[in-house]
Parts: C-alpha cells; structure tokens; sequence
C-alpha cells in the first residue's frame, strides 16, 4: 500500500526514468533486434534487387518495386519481434496491421488495381518503349511505362495518359512487335480493262522497290467484283520500319503506272434506266 502511495507522488519524469530502469534489458534487447533487423532487411532488398535486375523479365521499375515490397514486409516482421519484447501479443499486433492493410486497401482499391496492372504490363511486356501501339482506340508512341500509368506520344504531336488498369484490360495492338509486316494495297479497274495486265502490272510495280521482300513473295489477286470497278489487290511484306513510306510510294506509283498503262480507275458510276416514253422530273 505504501509502495503504490510512493509512485503515485512521483512525477512523470521519475515514472518514466522508473520504469526504463526496469525494462533496461528488454529495451537493449529491442533495439539489438531493430538494428539488426534492418540491416538484414536492407541486405535482402538489395540482393533481391540485383537478382531481378540480372533477369531479362524484369523491367528495372518493377525489380524496384518488388525489392521495395520484400523490405516493407522484413520490416513489419522487425516491428512485430521488437513489440514483442514489451509484452505486446503478436495476434493483437497481427489484428489491427490486417485492419489497417484492409481499410487502406479500400481507400487506394482503384489505385492498386493501377499498380497490378503495370506490374503485370512491366512483366509481360506487350510493349515497350518506343514501339507504336494502339490501345482503348488511342494510337501512339510508347514514352514511359510507370506503376500507375502509360504515357503514349500521338503521330500529331499530342500527349495521352492511360492508367494502367485500362491499358491492361484492353486488346493491345503493337506494330513494332514483329520484324516485317505485310501491306495491302487494293486498286480498282474498269470492268473492260485486263485483270491479268493489272496484276502484272503490280508486281512489275513491287519488284522495282527495293524495299519489298522477296520471301515472302509479292501476291497480285482479284479482290473484289464492285459496282463500278473490278477491284485488283497487291500483297506485299516488308520491314517494319519501312512500312508507312512503302506504303505511301506504292499507291502513288500504282496511279501513275496504270494511267501510263491505259489502264483506268473508274469513278463510281451508275446506269439509269427510263421505262415508257415519258419521263417526270420532280423538283
């Protein structure tokens, strides 16, 4: 009775100065295992991160991020065998980190489904930087690739942010992908003009650029029966990087050789057909 009589009329200075004498060896002993435990946390994040640095599936953003998550979790594991020492139960500790984790879960429910995302797009690598892409009916030049978000540069110049999430759940197109790509050019001629001279013609026009492939070989094919033309197709592969200015070349070449040919394209015509020997025009 007297004991608790005498630390009542202590003041809190000489509570505190009281009870770290009593729990000096706990409190060296916490601060031995918080030292300690950090240290190796710092270790194991940094050899995590230079192991997934060395790998090709890892970009160097999400070996970051991964690294990072392995040190927040040795370090949650460093908090709790610290608190323990003070007599704190480790299932009260575990208790209010879940309700913690799961009520900033909620609050950040659209901005981690972001970060998701882009782990996967950095791991996955539908693109990468630099590569032309088509993604949510945007069309654009890859220019970072961040957790949260895509930032893609348009043909005109302009600048679109896609959040990953979005980026993620889309169909992507990416036209750098592959080495080569196939173009399709689709002309049209008089349905008195010879198909098989118009064929010849294309090829002849895709064997003199240098920048169609032999193999696979160029195709010359009747591709549609229309209603004012007959419709002549040329298929031909090249690389990637050349593909839009072939492109270009091709259909202006093809409009010059077919008038030097005497071969026509149409324009869109149709036949009128008056019935009885009177006709109305109605204004």
């Amino acid at each position: 009775m007297q004991l608790d009589t005498d630390i009542a009329a202590l003041t809190i200075p000489q509570t505190i100065w009281l009870w770290f004498q009593a729990n000096l060896m706990d409190i060296l002993g916490a601060f031995a295992v918080l030292v300690l435990g950090l240290t190796i946390a710092g270790l194991i994040s940094r050899s995590v991160s230079k192991a997934l640095l060395k790998s090709d599936r890892f970009d160097e953003t999400v070996a970051r991020f991964l690294a990072n998550i392995v040190k927040y979790a040795l370090w949650i594991v460093v908090l709790v065998t610290v608190l323990t020492q003070f007599g704190v139960e480790t299932t009260s500790i575990l208790a209010a980190l879940s309700g913690v984790a799961l009520a900033i879960g909620l609050a950040l429910q659209g901005t981690l489904s972001n970060v998701a995302a882009g782990v996967m797009i950095l791991v996955q690598k539908p693109f990468k930087l630099g590569e032309a892409i088509t993604v949510s009916s945007i069309t654009g030049v890859v220019q970072n690739i961040g957790l949260f978000t895509t930032e893609l540069k348009k043909f005109d110049g302009l600048f679109v942010m896609i959040p990953n999430a979005e980026v993620w759940n889309q169909a992507i197109v990416n036209y750098h992908r592959h080495p080569i790509r196939r173009f399709e050019l689709i002309v049209g001629i008089a349905y008195g003009d010879s198909m098989e001279q118009a064929r010849e013609e294309l090829i002849a026009l895709a064997q003199e650029d240098e920048r169609v492939l032999d193999d696979p070989a160029p195709l010359a094919f009747v591709a549609s029966l229309d209603d004012s033309s007959v419709g002549i197709g040329l298929r031909v592969w090249c690389v990637t990087a050349d593909y839009l200015a072939l492109s270009w070349a091709l259909t202006e070449a093809a409009k010059a050789r077919f008038d030097k040919a005497g071969l026509s394209i149409p324009f869109p015509q149709r036949d009128v057909n008056l019935v009885g020997s009177q006709s109305v025009l109605a204004e």
